[in-house]
């Protein structure tokens, strides 16, 4: 269950460092001229603007415009290289406190790094209650505990290293800057932010007690990332655990047909095992697309249903470009896109989603595991269950938000190609809550993430048993 976007890169890192190489990605443009950078970043502001459903719907304009300039004017070199630029972008375009509108990680950068025979900071840690806790230790120090908090890594306190950091993650508040911190992996992050170093010295605190330690980074690839997993879940299962049915949906993206077939094979199964209770686990989900999501749920819910009370879109000239290039304009909904004016917000009405006939579908009791990292859709469906009556909800508050800026596309800056997240619309939770917060489970379980244990499913079991 441990073994579980990055947000929105949606790849194992190692499979996305190896990768990368392998299709010769590596081999694109890596230095840009200050005159390029310039204007990508004036570029970035404006499209910004024309492409997002409410640009400062959580950063006043005045702030955003003076972080920006404040960006700007830091960029004096004759050149700069793929990772200082992206790292620059991601300044300014995490300033909209968005999480669906971001750069994300510098894979390329870090892959030619770890290619390059580069090291890393050895311990994963989690964020939890305040505290930043290692949660595995790849150093050769073992006397350095797990659940130690970090107080300081190299004389820098873990407050003033995570306030460098947050610039460079979107998210809407500091719970889910956290949580993509986690995502992402700390040690990633503190490269991107502060480069090789041959060792650290870290101050650590467990049971009342201050210890500091000296540890040396590891290899990226054998240290690192060939013993680590990703926190995201892109596994799909079903098993039986006494007397339950435990099913892992995975994200919702990729094939299609193949996940509708799982669904239908998982539901014939636990059909046939006659079991009364189900536990459906959105932990350490991406998301990904309704028509998924939908579908799983239609095997739970006793009527039509939808996972929104309303669902917005602002289109623009970009988003059009966009929509003929990748997508089958002739769907109404990019039909919609199309035929809007550049600029102008719309409501877009799905309709109502029916349930599976009454014999397909489970009549016993459900239960849906979330966590911090139940992000976007994954977010979204807990909530639909919830206010649908459809469910009880298990775990800790979710990250995102289930009212939220998404629908998420993708376009190029022009000299440099990075890549730009952004948020086209805006969809508000079914029970028609605009409140900023998660969704907060019925019954509350805190989990450790990256430890050993599942404290979710286990005290789920223990409370029903």
């Amino acid at each position: 269950m441990k073994a579980i976007l990055i947000h929105k890169i949606k790849i194992c890192l190692v499979s996305l460092l190896f990768g990368l190489l392998l299709i010769g990605q590596l081999k694109a443009q890596t230095r840009f001229s200050k005159n390029a950078v310039l204007e990508d970043l004036e570029f970035l502001r404006i499209s910004l603007e024309q492409t997002h459903y409410d640009l400062y719907a959580y950063t006043p304009k005045s702030e955003f415009i003076d972080n920006y300039l404040h960006v700007k004017q830091t960029i004096k070199k004759d050149s700069f290289s793929l990772l200082e630029t992206t790292t620059l972008f991601q300044r300014v375009i995490s300033k909209v406190n968005n999480g669906h509108t971001e750069i994300g990680f510098p894979g390329t950068s870090y892959g030619q790094y770890a290619y390059s025979g580069g090291t890393i900071f050895p311990l994963e840690i989690a964020f939890e209650n305040g505290k930043a806790l290692i949660r595995k230790n790849w150093s050769n120090n073992n006397n350095i505990q797990i659940g130690s908090e970090v107080l300081r890594i190299n004389e820098t306190s873990i407050s003033e290293i995570l306030s460098d950091i947050c610039p460079l993650v979107s998210a809407e508040r500091p719970y889910f800057k956290n949580a993509k911190i986690e995502l992402f992996s700390f040690p990633r992050l503190y490269w991107q932010l502060y480069g090789e170093q041959e060792s650290f010295e870290i101050a650590v605190a467990l049971d009342g007690d201050v210890e500091t330690h000296t540890v040396d980074a590891v290899d990226l690839i054998q240290g690192f990332e060939m013993k680590r997993t990703e926190i995201f879940n892109s596994g799909r299962e079903l098993k039986f655990i006494d007397g339950f049915a435990y099913l892992n949906p995975g994200n919702f993206n990729g094939d299609e047909t193949k996940f509708k077939k799982f669904i239908d094979s998982a539901f014939t199964q636990i059909k046939a095992n006659k079991n009364t209770n189900l536990i459906i686990d959105l932990r350490n989900n991406l998301g990904g697309n309704d028509s998924f999501s939908d579908y799983l749920v239609s095997y739970i819910a006793d009527k039509p249903f939808k996972w929104h009370s309303k669902f917005y879109v602002k289109t623009s000239k970009i988003l059009k470009e966009q929509s003929r290039k990748n997508n089958d304009t002739t769907q109404i909904y990019f039909k919609e896109i199309l035929n809007h004016k550049n600029g102008e917000s719309y409501e877009f009405v799905f309709d109502e989603y029916p349930p599976q006939p009454r014999e397909k579908r489970f009549p016993g009791k459900v239960y849906v595991l979330v966590n911090r990292q139940s992000h976007s859709q994954a977010a979204v469906t807990a909530a639909q269950i919830q206010d649908n009556g459809f469910a009880t909800i298990v775990g800790e508050e979710t990250g995102e938000y289930p009212t939220l800026f998404a629908s998420q596309f993708q376009y190029p800056l022009p000299n440099t190609g990075i890549t730009i997240n952004v948020s086209k619309g805006y969809s508000i939770r079914l029970n028609g809550s605009t409140k900023k917060e998660g969704v907060v489970p019925d019954i509350i379980i805190q989990d450790h993430l990256l430890d050993e244990k599942d404290e979710i499913l286990n005290g789920l079991l223990h409370k029903i048993e």
